[in-house]
């Protein structure tokens, strides 16, 4: 039997660091179905966000073998994937070869990338590198976040290029310091990043404070910078939404915390409660607070940003990119009209302000696609 060209297995993805089963909430396809690649075909929870399933491969869903409910382990078998003339047999002959050998890769030891770090100037700077050949990526998370807010779409886009995922200072598992919490420190620490792992040029891309993080590299060292891609980013004029800033430093417990995370999404039932207790989790360490606070007074005082650098940006021989989600609420989606005449703008619609984990199959696409035009 041909399996490897006329079956294929739809297994359960990993997504983030600490993942090692999903639960299967629906599927979004029948059974017979044709579905093609990157068609979306079901729905999983995880321990952070829900997210969704994509086909590898085109064909016809043959089988559902999970039930909506059941909880599967990293690469268990959801369904299979075949053409029309694939014998029910095979079908049948490959899942139960499947379930007689499958052995869950938590229970082999086999963990995936593992964080690392890396110091920048006195500073400890924790980052997760997927993918160790071909041009290199660097993801910039925003406030309050971390590398996890890219773990739908780092693995993703690694496949021939090394995809690097850092927290900030302040953030994650970084150091604390944040110095004067200006766009020079941030901007400093992913130059001194780049230094330390030795990366001459890399694609930047940045999410919300990521992004003008991203974009004060490039204004700093145009040569080192061999695209941007901004998503829904900060830095491109002064209005950002004051309460979610105040909310999010102010908020203490799950009831405090819940509202605020939900501003960041369209579809405000992918806020899980997991999500939200791991969110109060890194408030917690020592440290963060005083660093989103001093963060927080530089770069949005009064609710408002204190740095535009979209004339800057205008100047600069950088391929751009601009994603968006219709329903921003942090930042307003018409911020895009500043980016350059030269930038590539796509707007999707119903999806909030962290559009990379709501859309995150479509994000993938549009910088994979931008990314290997770059580099063609």
């Amino acid at each position: 039997m041909t399996t490897e060209t006329q079956v294929i297995k739809l297994t359960m993805p990993k997504w983030g660091l600490s993942m090692t089963e999903g639960r299967l909430v629906s599927w979004l396809v029948d059974e017979g179905s044709t579905i093609r690649p990157g068609d979306e075909v079901a729905e999983v929870e995880t321990e952070k966000i829900n997210g969704v399933v994509e086909a590898p491969a085109g064909g016809i869903l043959r089988r559902r073998v999970a039930e909506p409910g059941q909880v599967i382990p990293v690469g268990g078998m959801l369904g299979i994937i075949a053409d029309e003339a694939t014998p029910d047999e095979a079908i049948q002959e490959l899942i139960a070869e499947f379930e007689a050998t499958f052995v869950p890769p938590a229970e082999a030891g086999d963990t995936g990338p593992v964080p690392e770090q890396v110091t920048v100037g006195d500073r400890t700077i924790r980052y997760l590198r997927h993918g160790e050949d071909g041009p290199a990526v660097i993801l910039i998370h925003g406030f309050g976040g971390d590398l996890n807010t890219w773990l739908f779409n780092q693995e993703a886009l690694a496949g021939g290029r090394t995809v690097y995922a850092l927290d900030l200072p302040g953030h994650g598992g970084s150091s604390k310091d944040v110095g004067d919490g200006s766009l020079d420190v941030l901007a400093g620490t992913v130059a001194g990043f780049m230094d330390a792992l030795g990366i001459e040029r890399a694609h930047l891309a940045g999410h919300s404070m990521g992004g003008a993080t991203a974009m004060a590299v490039a204004t700093a060292h145009p040569e080192r910078v061999a695209s941007l891609t901004l998503i829904a980013s900060a830095g491109l004029g002064p209005e950002i939404n004051g309460d979610f800033i105040e909310g999010f430093i102010a908020a203490g417990s799950r009831r405090q915390m819940t509202p605020v995370l939900t501003m960041l999404f369209a579809d405000q039932s992918l806020v899980t409660r997991q999500f939200v207790e791991d969110t109060l989790r890194s408030k917690r360490i020592d440290g963060v607070d005083q660093a989103l606070r001093t963060l927080a007074d530089r770069l949005f005082p009064g609710g408002r940003q204190a740095t535009v650098l979209a004339p800057a940006l205008a100047g600069l021989d950088v391929p751009v990119l601009g994603i968006w989600g219709r329903e921003d609420q942090i930042l307003p989606v018409d911020h895009a009209n500043a980016l350059p005449s030269h930038a590539r703008v796509e707007i999707i619609e119903g999806k909030g302000h962290s559009v990379q984990m709501e859309a995150a199959s479509e994000v993938t696409r549009l910088i994979d696609r931008f990314l290997a035009e770059v580099d063609a």
